[in-house]
């Protein structure tokens, strides 16, 4: 059985946090995770529209972590803790392997949330890892390439999309569609964005989310607040608004990015330690980050929930920093974790966005936009990802190209063709 002072799983912002932080003090930690690669989960949305290529938010974890000698990659899925005696079993293409702990982070984050529609999930397009922006892009490509051939009738039935949730996600998906649209295919599309919360961007609220909601309008973008996607058939989805009034949208693709589901992981760590848990399945941490009465367990991220704080990248990488200390001694055992919010963003399209510091200073537009491309080329890992989304957003927001747009048209037409000479 392998042995380490400290086991991490997962390899989202959470995870890759606490994992430097150990390496600071030359502790052995051993990450597993269910991916090769560490995700940029908030540009997902852009390698599903084309702007970036999927290797450019997805380097590879080992890559990541050469430079830290005390750090081993593992590549598997969890399934079993025995937090008694601090002993975790995952599940390998070798077979099942187990590994001893001194210390335990839990970083795995969490799903998409359907709300009790499940079968939602057959119908519509997520954002949560890369084989699901990759799904969407290629939807998106194919639909645009058999639109420019079409008659008028099946252009404009083609060319409809529902997008659900006006989160972040929701909203710069919505807005990149449209400008997909305008800008490199000239073509004309329907969006409609749906919302069941009364604002465009609910968490910031005032004047940004009116902002937001003016420049999708402004766009082209259908924003419906306050209403609810009630059914999900081919080509239509049935929404009600808050006076029960029913109304049903054409919807080639449908696009979900409302809600979040902690599972999997979660709900093997709460029973293994037994760890309350929220409706959503996420586990209820105490003020320290650490799992029900076990000292030597700590969960962080979008896995858990903790004094509300929102379930965004930088909580985790927060919290992951701060189980990192506790573990390394550089703060005392049972010292509660703080947030440090450092303000919120969003894009809404190509020059246009919104940043809020805090209650005072909010910034929206341009000025906005180059903030946001800052931060997250800031947060990008490695230099060639730096450089290499530097070159595409270039190309995607100065010129009138898609650098990752290109080759999923060409795999769009063979893919085509092949099922057209099988029909045949």
């Amino acid at each position: 059985m392998e042995h380490t002072d400290v086991v991490i799983v997962g390899s989202g912002f959470g995870g890759l946090a606490a994992a430097k932080q150990l390496a600071k003090s030359n502790i052995d930690f051993v990450l597993i995770s269910s991916t090769p690669e560490h995700l940029f989960q908030p540009l997902l949305y852009q390698v599903a529209t084309g702007v970036l290529a999927s290797e450019e938010i997805a380097p590879p974890i080992a890559e990541v972590l050469r430079n830290h000698r005390t750090a081993r990659v593992r590549l598997g899925k969890v399934t079993a803790v025995d937090a008694d005696n601090a002993v975790l079993t995952y599940e390998t293409a070798e077979g099942p392997q187990q590994i001893r702990y001194a210390s335990l982070i839990a970083a795995t984050g969490a799903s998409q949330s359907y709300f009790g529609r499940d079968d939602f999930a057959d119908k519509t397009y997520s954002l949560k890892t890369i084989d699901d922006a990759e799904r969407l892009r290629a939807r998106i490509a194919d639909v645009f390439a058999q639109a420019e051939k079409a008659d008028e009738a099946t252009r404009r039935k083609l060319l409809s999309f529902v997008v659900v949730g006006a989160g972040a996600t929701g909203v710069e998906v919505a807005g990149q569609i449209k400008e997909l649209a305008k800008r490199h295919f000239h073509l004309p599309v329907s969006v409609t964005l749906v919302e069941g919360a009364g604002a465009v961007l609910p968490p910031f609220g005032g004047g940004l989310s009116e902002y937001a909601k003016k420049s999708l309008t402004g766009s082209g973008v259908e924003v419906l607040l306050g209403t609810f996607v009630t059914d999900i058939e081919e080509g239509k989805v049935t929404v009600k608004d808050s006076d029960g009034m029913e109304r049903r949208i054409a919807a080639e693709t449908v696009v979900w990015s409302a809600g979040v589901q902690a599972g999997g992981f979660a709900t093997v760590l709460a029973e293994a330690t037994g760890a309350p848990t929220d409706r959503a399945g996420r586990i209820l941490v105490n003020p320290d980050l650490t799992v029900g009465g076990h000292a030597d367990i700590f969960a962080i991220g979008d896995m858990t929930s903790l004094n509300g704080y929102p379930g965004q990248s930088p909580v985790a990488m927060q919290e992951g920093r701060h189980a990192a200390d506790i573990i390394r001694g550089k703060k005392p055992a049972g010292t509660p974790f703080t947030y440090w919010d450092k303000g919120s963003m969003a894009v809404i399209s190509r020059f246009s966005a919104v940043v809020k510091l805090n209650e005072r200073v909010t910034f929206r537009g341009t000025i906005a936009w180059a903030m946001w491309l800052a931060v997250h080329l800031m947060y990008l890992v490695g230099f060639r990802n730096r450089f290499a989304a530097v070159a595409s957003w270039l190309v995607a927001f100065v010129g009138t190209g898609r650098p990752g747009f290109a080759e999923m048209r060409k795999e769009a037409d063979a893919t085509r063709r092949e099922s057209l000479s099988r029909a045949a």
